[in-house]
């Protein structure tokens, strides 16, 4: 059953998803912590707080926050959504230029997230996984 993205649902089947093949996926070659502020969710209080964390080398999306973050970045719903899940560049450079993503900390490291995200089939195969558990918008 599809969960809306970012959603506690939604972090329980991709953790489940992730877990299925963890040690498969190429590693990660940079370690990236990035806190998320979610704004103008369409469900729960309407912010959401969550991170990216490479440091194991796999990907981590999860939520709350945690320490020491290399950045921080504020998006609201829509943006992190076609950044994170439709994975458009376009869309996250648009959104940074004109303001709707804001980062403190090192931008650096946002910027070399999606080079460094393995593309291999399995890598598909996963990403394939987690867009049949996502509620399109």
């Amino acid at each position: 059953m599809p969960h809306p993205f970012l959603s506690e649902e939604w972090i329980t089947e991709a953790r489940i998803i992730r877990a299925k093949y963890e040690g498969q996926v190429p590693k990660i070659p940079i370690t990236i912590r990035m806190n998320q502020v979610i704004t103008k969710v369409p469900f729960g209080n309407g912010d959401i707080q969550s991170h990216i964390d490479t440091s194991s080398g796999g990907f981590v999306m999860d939520l709350g926050h945690i320490e020491k973050p290399d950045l921080t970045v504020t998006t609201d719903y829509e943006t992190a959504h076609k950044v994170f899940f439709d994975q458009d560049p376009q869309a996250g450079m648009q959104a940074f230029m004109s303001g709707r993503i804001k980062v403190e900390g090192d931008v650096s490291k946002m910027l070399m997230l999606p080079s460094v995200m393995p593309t291999t089939d399995l890598s598909e195969q996963v990403a394939a996984e987690i867009r049949s558990i996502t509620l399109l918008q």
